[in-house]
């Protein structure tokens, strides 16, 4: 099969929507399948990988649409040129906007299957911006768009009735994979949680992503008015200078990845991510594979993650007294090993393995013109 790749970001840069689309890439590898990957041009974007090829559309900086550090690719005939001479079997179109839409009509006009990926609200970051006709406007762009591919799959239930609410049919469930050998209980790391708990005094509690507004990262300024608690926050983003300043007895690490990654989210005793705007949350999902309880919202993908008072908690987490009220309900919790082991467990059998075989039979289907499978 010839799958031609085409993602709104690649790398350098490390996302969700990069990382979803590197594992799918090593999946068609192993299979013995051939992939060319087409994203927005960038600085450093390589030019192939695992011996894909990678070809670049120039492009132009979200922040002068939408400030959540993304480029756009424009619409141009390099674009068709490379369809034409690469002649896919399908095309995949990772969190379709300005170049996934256009891929999806020229994948029409030249009789191409598509098949879309719902992964960045933006409608929901426009609006947390205040960006409100903007907000209304992306919205029914993105239905626009997905209603132009031959199948969506969405990566929570949430997301699949958002879709679904917008006029986008053919939308499928698809969850995200999660790495259970690097993410795992036992990647706890003694020495590092004697530093973070002052040898068991206190609670840790940490966040894992891009430190950006939308994420509301702030939020957990008022847990970390607790001298009882010690706030971990790990990763980078335009707003850690801000967030730094907020919370000056928090402990930034900086971006993480691999082993080191793995220490933290095991070394947690509990994990928030308060953003309200998230398909799905794949920091959620890594943070249970650690066996490590969640704090998530009642919007958004990770409310489908968690399940209250059993592997975390689902509050709204811009209100501080329910923040606060989750974090002691834990804090004088009996059985938090189970709800750790409970964590573990919901999410162990999520392996990249499992959940892209079910990716190829998507393109299967697709390809050869089978509409069959579980709606969402």
């Amino acid at each position: 099969m010839k799958v031609a790749v085409v993602t709104e970001s690649f790398l350098p840069q490390v996302n969700g929507v990069t990382n979803s689309v590197l594992r799918i890439l090593e999946t068609l590898k192993s299979a013995g399948h051939d992939a060319l990957v087409i994203a927005p041009e960038g600085e450093e974007t390589p030019s192939e990988f695992l011996g894909f090829r990678v070809k670049t559309i120039p492009s132009i900086p979200i922040q002068s649409i939408l400030p959540i550090g993304l480029p756009v690719a424009l619409p141009t005939r390099k674009l068709e040129y490379l369809f034409d001479g690469y002649a896919p079997d399908l095309i995949h179109l990772a969190s379709p906007f300005a170049l996934g839409s256009y891929s999806a009509k020229l994948g029409k006009k030249m009789g191409i299957p598509t098949l879309s990926v719902y992964q960045t609200d933006l409608a929901g970051f426009a609006s947390h911006y205040g960006l409100n006709v903007a907000h209304s406007s992306l919205r029914k762009m993105v239905g626009r768009i997905h209603s132009n591919t031959d199948r969506t799959l969405a990566p929570s239930r949430w997301a699949c009735d958002e879709l679904k609410a917008h006029g986008v049919e053919n939308v499928y469930l698809w969850r995200r994979g999660v790495k259970t050998h690097l993410f795992r209980p036992d990647a706890k790391n003694s020495d590092l949680y004697k530093k973070l708990s002052a040898n068991g005094r206190k609670l840790v509690v940490g966040y894992v992503g891009r430190l950006a507004n939308e994420k509301r990262v702030y939020d957990l300024k008022y847990l970390a008015r607790d001298s009882n608690i010690q706030i971990v926050i790990t990763g980078d983003g335009p707003a850690r200078e801000k967030l730094e300043k907020l919370m000056p007895t928090a402990i930034f690490t900086g971006f993480k990845s691999g082993e080191e990654l793995a220490e933290i989210y095991a070394s947690l005793d509990l994990f928030v991510h308060p953003g309200p705007n998230e398909t799905f949350c794949q920091s959620v999902q890594e943070a249970l594979a650690s066996g490590t309880p969640c704090i998530v919202p009642p919007t958004g993908g990770p409310s489908d993650l968690v399940t209250h008072g059993f592997t975390g908690y689902v509050i709204n987490t811009h209100r501080p007294d329910e923040l606060e009220a989750a974090v002691l309900h834990y804090r004088l919790r009996s059985d938090r090993e189970e709800m750790s082991i409970n964590s573990r467990i919901s999410v162990e059998s999520r392996t990249w393995e499992k959940v892209n075989a079910q990716l190829m039979n998507h393109y299967s289907e697709l390809t050869t013109k089978k509409i069959e499978g579980i709606v969402a």
